[in-house]
């Protein structure tokens, strides 16, 4: 995306482990067919819910990121078929008039909307799915420190009404430095760790144990097909993950749990005042703020192009750590084990294609070099 495009509320990337999966939590209730606000539900009569005579179903354009993504599952054909019903709904609900939606997001339908009272807005309706299901609950908490303010929600219909961020420009597009995008990302971290969490965010410790549990499987698996694994990394990896919210470990706080550089948006140009970056799409758990770090410190203008890439990541960690008041150490231990389990991703997902075996030693080879970090850290 070029700098100072339109912001887009779900940035759509698809990195393993940029997000909990398979192990992470229960699947939500309804999600799919029968979704609560999935369609038109009708009374007697004929009516839609509410009792107001039935309208006929809105033309909802459908990007080909979504259909692509929660599209190409039954669940997510179904839902899309009640999408048009469900913007219809936001849109009278909130008296919104709405602009085309933005191109990517694999599980979000997401529109600029503009209310009566002529508010900048964008208009996001969910897939339903374990990963979305706290979003409103943690943005409740953070109002809009650090991260986007939500103005309203519907949870029935997963339908969230969200300040627009302008210009929008994300952090991976930022034309400034590394170092000074960094330190801007870690303030944003700072701020959304320091709220109280909600209740009933999943717990960091349950999800990396199901992930271990996986990561274990996936490793057996790709150790059978002959790929080379290094059993110290997987041992590592293993450890930190079992370990999560283990007696003596870091403190809970609400985590993000996707903090990629397209995740944190550059805002504060409507207002005429300094950046005021903020996080967008999040993933919420509660556990070590350490955990949030690693999407950044690989994503933002690549390491691995600098001549000593193991001092690069070194020196960018202690900024970001020293910046966020988090444990560098904890937090290179968290890149090695979510680097080994993304690894088991893509081998898992890519077998059978001749590269992936190289993908695989070539993402591990990565892992060893936050392994290194680890050890000059003392970790």
């Amino acid at each position: 995306m070029a700098p100072d495009a339109d912001p887009i509320l779900l940035s759509g990337a698809a990195a393993p482990g940029e997000a909990r999966r398979a192990g992470g939590g229960a699947r939500v209730p309804g999600a799919g067919a029968g979704v609560p606000g999935a369609g038109a539900p009708e009374g007697p009569g004929g009516r839609a819910r509410g009792g107001a005579a039935r309208r006929p179903a809105v033309r909802v354009p459908v990007p080909a990121a979504l259909l692509g993504g929660a599209g190409r599952t039954a669940e997510g054909a179904a839902w899309l078929d009640g999408l048009p019903a469900l913007v219809d709904r936001a849109s009278r609900r909130w008296e919104l008039a709405l602009g085309a939606p933005f191109p990517s997001g694999s599980a979000s339908w997401c529109a600029p909307a503009r209310d009566a009272a002529g508010r900048d807005l964008v208009l996001k309706v969910s897939f339903p799915h374990d990963e979305a299901r706290d979003e409103v609950a943690v943005l409740r908490a953070w109002g809009g420190r650090g991260a986007v303010r939500l103005v309203d929600a519907d949870v029935g219909d997963w339908a969230l009404l969200l300040d627009r961020v302008r210009p929008g420009t994300p952090l991976r597009a930022d034309r400034t430095p590394a170092v000074r995008r960094l330190a801007e990302a870690a303030d944003v971290l700072r701020a959304l760790h320091a709220a109280p969490a909600p209740p009933g965010l999943p717990a960091l410790g349950d999800v990396a144990r199901g992930l271990a549990d996986v990561a274990a499987d996936r490793a057996e698996r790709a150790r059978r097909a002959g790929v080379r694994l290094d059993p110290g990394l997987l041992r590592a990896a293993d450890a930190t993950l079992r370990g999560a919210g283990e007696p003596g470990s870091a403190p809970a706080v609400p985590l993000h749990g996707d903090c990629n550089p397209g995740n944190v948006l550059r805002g504060g140009g409507d207002r005429g005042g300094p950046a005021a970056w903020v996080a967008i799409d999040p993933k919420a758990l509660t556990g070590d703020p350490a955990y949030d770090v690693w999407p950044l410190l690989e994503q933002v203008a690549d390491p691995w192009r600098t001549p000593d890439p193991v001092r690069t990541l070194r020196d960018r960690l202690e900024l970001v750590a020293g910046r966020a008041g988090l444990d560098a150490a904890g937090a290179a231990r968290w890149a090695v084990a979510r680097g080994t389990e993304a690894a088991l991703w893509a081998w898992h997902h890519g077998a059978g294609r001749p590269r992936a075996a190289r993908e695989v030693d070539r993402a591990l080879g990565r892992v060893r070099d936050w392994a290194r970090v680890a050890d000059l850290l003392g970790g």
